[in-house]
């Protein structure tokens, strides 16, 4: 019996060794970790269980019936963060260059499902070489199996990838269906094609960081929702995430203890706006001045920076903020802008979480660049997504709040439940200036008249008390009072019932 044991023992301890030390050393020069490293620092100590460490590939061609190797290319299992269940796939690079095979997508495929069974996260921590060549279809076919589970658990569990190292090919498609992406500078690319055969096919010279770095991608491209400078940061950063969101659908994100009393008065917002409705100051500090003990993780924060999106706490519950910030194109909605925050909202209503709105917002950018690039569409997104939303809406109109811009940003319109306004809030359809123009145009030729003109419609409008009148503010509320009222309505809309007409799916516009 002890020998068997200690044969047992010998096979783990191969397996743990993956491409063997050569290539463990050639990762650790390239300042990455390995696969298992990965998952140590990500989950809580000892909570790993892995699944599959003794399976083999298949294949016999090409000189592979020799070159077998335990777990062949990916570890899996679960563990916790935290103490909360998530399962876990983690490419090995060191194994050849972290290829699929038909049997490492099958281990994928296994503890997706499982995931959807016990109605668990996965975290997938990508290091791959693309498909297995050696495999063929075999390989691809693996791809669409993986495919096939993203698609499905999209909406159910959510998903997040972390990129830490080359991913082409098929390798950039599974984490681009997933709910968020995190990337490495320097160590980590996504691209559908290589600099090689982008050069050979376009005539372009791209280096490969240009073409897929972490910086492309939370940047230019939005494909990844963060970079960060080394393994460790993305691993911890990636838990930092995790905290923010529930099991699966049929839960609420976890509520964790908080010494920032839900009442807290912050008399330092009364004076945030500026007198000036031209001058622009940043939203970040409204939103770390109202939430939970200022903890606020953005999401893309290098891209579309004319909208905020990410997750905070209110009463030690997640919520996620959404919020136009007037020190980028003064807060205008663009093509980025929409398509950012239109995804975060919708990620947000799948898993129950509340969403809190800070609105200023001058309108959509003009111009051919964006009606040519489709802003109409793009903003109907945003709209959309926020219609759509049956989750708690709490809305808070800081300053402006001009034309179809004021009916996206979850007005009461599109059920909003709680409406709140700064009383510098200004609610119209078009700022005073560009409202006078049209209104009184044979009066152009006076300045004397249109200054009266303005000053009039800026007492009649430049303010939330026409809305309010309406109804359609609930509340002109102080703003040092904001997240007292937002901690309030969190509670009242604790148990809020509301359910969309049966469909099999919508059709956003895409």
């Amino acid at each position: 019996m002890k020998e068997i044991l200690e044969a047992l023992e010998e096979k783990r301890a191969d397996a743990r060794l993956g491409g063997g030390k050569k290539r463990i050393e050639a990762q650790h020069k390239r300042g990455k970790l390995t696969a298992r490293e990965r998952i140590e620092v990500l989950l809580d100590p000892g909570s790993f269980e892995e699944f599959d460490m003794f399976v083999e590939h298949r294949c016999n061609d090409f000189g592979m019936a020799e070159k077998a190797i335990p777990g062949d290319g990916v570890v899996t299992g679960n563990g916790t963060i935290n103490g909360r269940l998530v399962y876990v796939f983690s490419q090995d690079f060191t194994v050849f260059g972290g290829s699929l095979s038909e049997t490492f997508a099958e281990k994928m495929c296994k503890i997706m499902d499982m995931a959807m069974k016990t109605g668990a996260p996965v975290i997938g921590l990508n290091d791959s070489g693309g498909a297995r060549i050696q495999e063929g279809v075999a390989s691809l076919a693996g791809y669409a199996e993986v495919f096939q589970r993203n698609i499905m658990a999209s909406g159910v569990v959510p998903q997040i990838s972390v990129i830490m190292g080359p991913c082409a090919g098929g390798a950039v498609y599974s984490p681009a269906m997933t709910d968020f992406i995190f990337m490495v500078k320097n160590t980590s690319y996504m691209f559908v094609t290589g600099p090689d055969v982008v050069k050979t096919v376009t005539n372009e010279q791209v280096t490969q960081e240009e073409l897929g770095g972490a910086i492309t991608h939370s940047t230019k491209s939005s494909v990844a929702d963060k970079a960060f400078e080394n393994d460790v940061e993305a691993l911890t950063q990636t838990r930092r995430l995790f905290d923010f969101l529930p099991l699966s659908n049929r839960e609420k994100p976890p509520v964790r203890p908080s010494f920032d009393e839900p009442d807290r008065v912050e008399m330092s917002l009364d004076t945030v706006v500026p007198s000036n409705p031209n001058k622009p100051y940043d939203m970040h500090e409204v939103i770390e001045k109202v939430v939970d003990e200022g903890d606020f993780f953005e999401i893309q924060p290098a891209h579309a920076g004319n909208i905020i999106t990410g997750f905070a706490r209110i009463d030690g519950a997640p919520v996620g903020i959404v919020a136009n910030q007037p020190m980028v194109l003064a807060g205008c909605l663009d093509i980025d802008s929409a398509k950012k925050g239109a995804r975060f909202v919708r990620f947000c209503d799948c898993f129950n979480i509340p969403i809190i709105t800070f609105v200023d917002v001058p309108g959509f950018l003009p111009g051919t660049a964006q009606e040519y690039g489709g802003i109409i569409k793009h903003g109907a997104k945003l709209l959309f997504a926020y219609g759509e939303a049956t989750v708690p809406k709490i809305t808070v109109i800081t300053r402006k709040a001009y034309g179809g811009a004021y009916d996206v940003m979850s007005s009461k319109h599109i059920r909003g439940d709680l409406n709140y306004a700064w009383p510098t809030a200004e609610i119209a359809v078009m700022g005073a200036k560009g409202a006078v123009e049209i209104i009184f145009r044979a009066d152009m030729d006076d300045p004397d008249k249109i200054a009266e003109r303005t000053k009039e419609y800026e007492d009649r409008f430049a303010n939330p008390f026409v809305a309010a009148s309406r109804g359609f503010i609930d509340d002109v509320i102080m703003p040092h009072s904001t997240r007292r009222r937002i901690a309030r309505g969190l509670k009242v809309l604790a148990n809020k019932q509301l359910e969309n007409p049966w469909k099999k799916h919508d059709n956003i516009p895409l």
